[in-house]
């Protein structure tokens, strides 16, 4: 279950940057039917399965855009290893990522058949319109309090030095494209280990996220996700 959790709590981190535009914003395509698919690859560059991602409705409510993303993680087997259904809202200046929403349908499900209490909360990843070189962005967190009644489990998440650090072109199989490179470190707690990562994600207009590297604290890369498809 350990392991289950932990990487729940990574794909929240993950996948928070794989939203892609309309009216309001400027990196991300609110469109419904757009569809994106990721390759991720292991440290040691094997390839370890897709992640597709489809925006399957879009409505507008008081001023805001709200787009359902669908996400499905197709591991190097061939096989339906994740499924996830999220909220995405755009507010004019930007994008955020509501936390109570990310956790995986059919997890939920399943606790709910256990008995199992979950209480979900945190604070939402901002990324706004207007990227700048050197700019801070806002810190993001996301608790998960599981309770199983003879057991209890929390995760605590913190995405904190997030920041625009240069622009540059990256080339993946879906293309090449200009983009900005945005750093971050995830701290996490849960069953009583503490564990910090690096994160580098590359950003291109129209599309959102082509190119993510995750790497341990002390700079050894993790894993890498590189944009292979996209219809938007």
């Amino acid at each position: 279950m350990k392991k289950t959790i932990l990487f729940i709590v990574a794909t929240v981190f993950g996948i928070s940057s794989m939203i892609a535009q309309s009216n309001c914003s400027k990196y991300y395509p609110m469109k419904e039917g757009s569809s994106f698919e990721y390759i991720q690859f292991d440290k040691k560059g094997k390839n370890n399965g897709t992640s597709n991602f489809t925006i399957t409705t879009v409505q507008n409510n008081d001023g805001e855009t709200v787009a359902t993303m669908h996400m499905k993680y197709i591991d190097k087997k061939g096989k339906n290893a994740y499924e996830s259904n999220y909220n995405i809202t755009c507010t004019g200046d930007g994008i955020k990522i509501d936390f109570a929403s990310l956790m995986p349908t059919k997890m939920i499900e399943q606790y709910k058949d256990m008995d199992v209490k979950m209480d979900i909360s945190g604070t939402d990843i901002e990324l706004p319109n207007n990227l700048s070189v050197g700019q801070q962005l806002a810190d993001a967190n996301v608790s998960l309090k599981m309770d199983m009644g003879v057991m209890k489990m929390n995760i605590k998440v913190d995405m904190i030095d997030r920041k625009v650090e240069k622009r540059e072109q990256i080339t993946t199989p879906a293309g090449t494209f200009d983009c900005y490179l945005i750093t971050e470190t995830s701290k996490s707690k849960t069953m009583g280990a503490n564990i910090e990562m690096l994160s580098k994600m590359w950003l291109t207009e129209g599309i959102g996220m082509v190119k993510q590297e995750m790497y341990k604290k002390n700079g050894d890369l993790l894993s890498r996700s590189e944009l292979s498809k996209f219809n938007n």
